[in-house]
């Protein structure tokens, strides 16, 4: 495709769905799989970071307080 073809709102629109085409979509049961896995390794970042955040103040309040 030119460039001036991709650059109107047609073309881009055409070269849009000629990209759509070629993803491979996640059937439910990998997308379900992978968000539970994202969600758990969220949680696991967040309670790891709030466990340093609490050792932090902590350890600030035992030398400053």
């Amino acid at each position: 495709m030119a460039a001036a073809e991709a650059a109107s709102p047609k073309g881009f629109g055409a070269a849009t769905l000629a990209e759509l085409r070629r993803v491979v979509w996640p059937s439910r049961q990998q997308l379900f799989s992978e968000s539970v896995a994202v969600i758990l390794m969220v949680g696991l970042s967040a309670a790891a970071i709030a466990a340093i955040d609490r050792f932090y103040g902590w350890a600030s309040s035992q030398v400053f307080g």
